[in-house]
């Protein structure tokens, strides 16, 4: 655990380096934290609206929808990350805006799933889009896990599938899925001889991935809460 925190800090750490010159000209221009925050939900209003109109206006084969709501969950992502840096380099950091943080987040996050499971029954996958309901359930409990351990006072971080971590698996996944599907087709499949079913299609990329995250993000809530417990029992027994 000690291991993968340290990559992930020090992978935060090489990203912020990259991002800072962008985060100063936010700053120049006048962009509070909670602007830059707003301005990734309403982004993430837009990867909803790609899949929804991917659900009523494409075909099953036309897999491009999902191409291009991925590139906009990256690029709405980096602003999760901005807001963070905007506060610290230009010393705007509030209570509030760490609140209105992470209540948008949620917000994004419910709100990018919604589109996810939108088209995937649209579309008929409709035990992909279980799955995807499942990785939403599982996305919202890491998140409410540690914040409601951090409120009785003990810190609970760490897992698998942390925010950007679910933001950057299902983004790629979306573009290499939409991608693929302009070399391969959107509607190929995979069968192995003697059985009736096919094993793999283009959709795959993306519901794979999701499928994956469900039971991640899941058994990463049920980590936390397990870890909380150890916490709890250990202060009782002090």
């Amino acid at each position: 655990m000690g291991q993968q925190v340290s990559i992930r800090t020090n992978l935060q750490s090489g990203i912020y380096k990259v991002i800072d010159p962008v985060v100063k000209i936010c700053i120049k221009l006048g962009l509070t934290p909670n602007i830059v925050t707003t301005i990734g939900f309403v982004l993430n209003i837009g990867v909803a609206v790609i899949f929804i109109i991917g659900g009523e206006a494409g075909n099953r084969g036309d897999l491009t929808y999902i191409g291009w709501a991925g590139g906009l969950i990256l690029f709405a992502g980096l602003f999760d990350m901005l807001d963070g840096q905007v506060a610290r380099l230009g010393n705007m950091k509030s209570t509030f805006g760490a609140l209105y943080d992470s209540v948008l987040d949620r917000y994004s996050e419910l709100i990018m799933f919604f589109g996810i499971c939108y088209y995937l029954v649209a579309h008929h996958y409709f035990l992909s889009s279980i799955f995807a309901f499942m990785a939403l359930i599982g996305s919202m409990m890491v998140s409410y896990v540690r914040a409601r351990a951090e409120s009785l006072g003990i810190e609970c971080k760490g897992g698998l599938m942390q925010r950007p971590e679910r933001v950057v698996t299902i983004g790629l996944c979306a573009i290499i899925c939409g991608v693929s599907s302009l070399y391969i087709g959107g509607n190929y499949k995979l069968y192995v001889p003697g059985i009736r079913y096919h094993v793999f299609e283009t959709m795959s990329i993306f519901t794979i991935p999701i499928t994956i995250l469900a039971v991640l993000t899941n058994i990463t809530a049920f980590k936390r809460l397990t870890d909380a417990k150890k916490t709890f029992s250990k202060q009782q027994e002090n």
